[in-house]
């Protein structure tokens, strides 16, 4: 396979199907990709192709119930059943070990991930995210849930979300990314919103942090609100875990930052390969 070529197939998971996207040699070591909330694998498309460009195996993971895999078919969704899923992609892939990226919803299943499946990792970068769920993080998914339910569709929730990710100033000078993020957020499932919003709403997984071994880097954009301070935090409860702030980038810094993004990336990697 073509590093720039992507193939995409659905697998079996804890929730039930999932679609994954795989660009890059799959004789290579693999890095599973994993997204925020209302968005999809696509938020990965240019680090996709740069770690598959360096000769990495990329997986992206779809969510469930978001991109291009359905809606869940469990009563319920959580954040471990989130790790499950990509367990599962590795099962079905025949991968031992892999890299993993997550980055907000992605990185809290991250969490649960290293804690749960150690043994299937080989290195952790989890991006502006938590691991825990107080009640002003988990009160403001109430209204969005009920939004979303009372409308019958994600697309109420596309544009407020999209500028809470990227800001206001970047939103008006980037009209085509914000546009693209907007129609992504609007596809998404109810039931696979509903679903990963409740699993955010039971996040918890702050007393057992000390227990992951894994290499790990955590990333956070420096205007993401409080998340570069909890990210400080969790930083100090994770032995040997390093942490990467990117100036000037929101929720998304791999998107509104890309190029310290990705330096940030490689430089993990590069960390984990010695």
């Amino acid at each position: 396979m073509n590093h720039a070529d992507i193939q995409q197939r659905l697998v079996r998971a804890h929730h039930g199907d999932v679609a994954v996207r795989l660009q890059g040699n799959p004789k290579h070591p693999a890095v599973v990709m994993t997204h925020s909330i209302l968005s999809s694998a696509a938020m990965w498309d240019e680090q996709a192709a740069l770690l598959a460009g360096q000769g990495w195996y990329v997986v992206r993971v779809d969510a469930t119930g978001h991109g291009d895999s359905p809606a869940p078919k469990a009563e319920a969704v959580t954040m471990d059943g989130l790790a499950a899923d990509t367990v599962a992609v590795l099962d079905a892939l025949d991968i031992a070990r892999a890299h993993y990226v997550g980055l907000s919803l992605g990185a809290m299943s991250g969490f649960g991930l290293g804690i749960g499946h150690g043994a299937r990792l080989l290195s952790l970068v989890l991006c502006d995210g938590r691991a825990d769920a107080p009640p002003a993080v988990a009160a403001p998914w109430d209204e969005r849930i009920a939004i979303a339910e009372q409308r019958g569709t994600c697309a109420p929730l596309a544009a407020p979300t999209i500028e809470r990710w990227f800001g206001k100033p970047f939103v008006m000078a980037n009209t085509g990314i914000a546009e693209r993020f907007e129609a992504i957020a609007a596809r998404t499932s109810i039931k696979g919103f509903v679903g990963c919003a409740r699993a955010i709403q039971g996040l918890d997984y702050l007393a057992d942090l000390a227990g992951i071994a894994t290499p790990m880097t955590l990333i956070v954009g420096s205007n993401d609100g409080v998340l570069p301070e909890a990210m400080r935090d969790l930083q100090q409860r994770i032995a040997g875990s390093v942490l990467e702030t990117i100036a000037e980038a929101g929720h998304l810094p791999n998107v509104d930052q890309p190029a310290a993004f990705n330096a940030a990336l490689l430089r993990h990697f590069e960390r984990v390969r010695k």
